[in-house]
Order: structure tokens, then C-alpha cells, then sequence
């Protein structure tokens, strides 16, 4: 049988895994996937239907019956993919500031995880794929080949997502951007269930005062070494 070769790469918000690893994905040929947009939008679908986030049964059902799909961009706007919610385009609605503020506590339900992870195990384990999260290399795909957790001082990562929200034509105040992810931060590494931190066996790359390109080739270097 073909070896299937995982690349893990998780680390906090903002820190730049995403673009980091569709860069990777797109060098290698391989899937790109960003675990935590499947959070943000069972996160999005409890505040559009009305689903109180902190009643966790009740968003572990949810969870279970909608329909997330994810797909090549098809539209010229900066996105990296389209996330289709129960058939509608929320590719943007993802990042809104409300589910900011409680993607945390909707992803720490263990019934949310176990149908997430379901569903992204089943991916990385039958396709050469870069998974992108904040478990993968400890919960997701600890079999992963290459484990990499990209980390960036709260400050730069703040500057970054608030440089996101003006290029949309989003006025949102860096301060209130840098507290949301300061609280973001203690309750993902904090959280009883699957909390954030390196895998024993990861590369921690520091991003903040590193380019993009800078980061893409050392992960390419560490990607060749295998």
C-alpha cells in the first residue's frame, strides 16, 4: 500500500497556519484543510438557528444534522476556500466577531468535537493532506508524519487579524481584537478537553518576525527531511 504522508500544523489564532499551509498543500499537491472553519461554522449555524451556545446538548445535536462542506474558492475576494452551510455561501460570516467570541466554547463541547473529528480523521487518514488546527498532531492525526506548531506574541497575531478586518471594510478596534484573542488564547490551552498545545514530537516555529515566504521555506525544509 501507498505511504500517505499527514502533515500536521496547529498552533493559536492568527499565527499564520492557514497560509502557511495552503502554501505547503500547494507545493506538495496535496488537500488543504483548515479543521477549525468546521468549529466556526457549527459556532455561525447555533447563532443563525437560534441555539443557545451554552447549552451544550443542545449544540452537539446541532452539530450531528447540519451539513458543512467545504470547497475550492469561487470567488475573488481573498478567500482561501468556500464554506457551505447547510448550502449556503458563510465563507465570510465565519469570522465575524461573534464567533470569535464563542468558537471556543462551542469547539470544547465533546460531542461537537467527536462529530468534527469523525469527519477530519476520515479525510487525513485516505489523502495526502495538510491539516490545519489546534489538536491535530494531538488528537486528530497523532500518526502525522510532519507535526509543526506555529506560535506568534498575542500582539502581532491581534495586528494581523485586524489588518484581515480593514482590508474588508471592517472597522473593528485592535484592542478589542486583542482581548477577544487573549481570552481565546487561556480558554483553548485551559480547556479540559483537547487543549491547545505543541505535540511532544512538533517543530515550534515562532512567526512573529518572519515573512510568509520565510515560513513556508523552513516548513518545505522540514517536509523534505522525511
Amino acid at each position: 500500500m501507498q505511504h500517505i504522508r499527514a502533515i500536521a500544523i496547529d498552533g493559536p489564532a492568527a499565527s499564520g497556519k492557514s497560509t502557511i499551509a495552503k502554501r505547503v498543500a500547494k507545493k506538495l499537491g496535496y488537500l488543504y484543510l483548515d479543521t477549525g472553519i468546521m468549529y466556526r461554522a457549527v459556532t455561525l449555524a447555533a447563532i443563525v438557528y437560534a441555539v443557545n451556545v451554552d447549552d451544550e446538548k443542545a449544540v452537539n445535536r446541532l452539530a450531528e444534522s447540519i451539513s458543512i462542506d467545504i470547497k475550492p474558492p469561487s470567488v475573488d475576494d481573498n478567500r482561501q476556500y468556500d464554506v457551505i452551510l447547510d448550502g449556503k455561501d458563510v465563507t465570510w460570516d465565519i469570522r465575524s466577531p461573534d464567533v470569535n467570541a464563542n468558537v471556543s466554547l462551542v469547539s470544547s463541547y465533546a460531542g461537537v468535537r467527536k462529530a468534527m473529528t469523525a469527519r477530519q480523521r476520515e479525510i487525513g487518514l485516505h489523502n495526502p493532506v495538510v491539516m490545519v488546527g489546534r489538536d491535530i498532531g494531538t488528537v486528530v492525526l497523532p500518526e502525522a508524519d510532519v507535526k509543526i506548531y506555529l506560535d506568534a506574541s498575542v500582539e502581532e497575531r491581534a495586528w494581523r487579524r485586524h489588518r484581515e478586518f480593514d482590508e474588508r471594510g471592517e472597522g473593528l478596534h485592535y484592542d478589542r481584537i486583542l482581548r477577544t484573542m487573549q481570552e481565546r488564547d487561556h480558554f483553548d490551552s485551559t480547556r479540559e478537553l483537547a487543549p491547545l498545545y505543541a505535540a511532544p514530537d512538533a517543530i515550534i516555529i515562532d512567526t512573529t518576525n518572519l515573512t510568509i515566504d520565510e515560513v513556508t521555506a523552513q516548513v518545505m525544509e522540514l517536509v523534505s527531511q522525511i
